[in-house]
């Protein structure tokens, strides 16, 4: 069963399992401000749950790959869409600042 280490905390989920979804359920909000509300319900189209991952998640398909190549996303990022991935061995997840959580430190 994969643990997923997000701001401080631990939760643990079964393989496959959607990472936003997994987040949600436990608290934990892949979003900054606002975009926890205005965003786009885990479709992968408005790219607010934008995270850094380490770990093994599923392949970016054609949709997350076309909004991550939109401003202010952009594809050298590294970043992930949490509505995208699915958990498939313990991560680390790290959201930086912004409305899009494109701001790396």
């Amino acid at each position: 069963m994969p643990s997923i280490e997000f701001e401080g905390k631990t939760v643990s989920c079964d393989e496959g399992a959607n990472l936003r979804k997994v987040l949600l359920e436990n608290g934990l909000s892949p979003y900054n401000g606002k975009a926890n509300t205005l965003n786009c319900h885990g479709h992968g189209t408005c790219g607010t749950c934008a995270v850094k991952i380490t770990g093994e998640v599923s392949s970016p398909g054609v949709r997350e790959k076309f909004r991550l190549s939109l401003p202010p996303h952009n594809r050298q990022s590294g970043l992930r869409l949490s509505c995208q991935c699915e958990v498939l061995r313990d991560l680390k997840v790290t959201k930086f600042s912004g409305f899009w959580g494109q701001k790396s430190p």
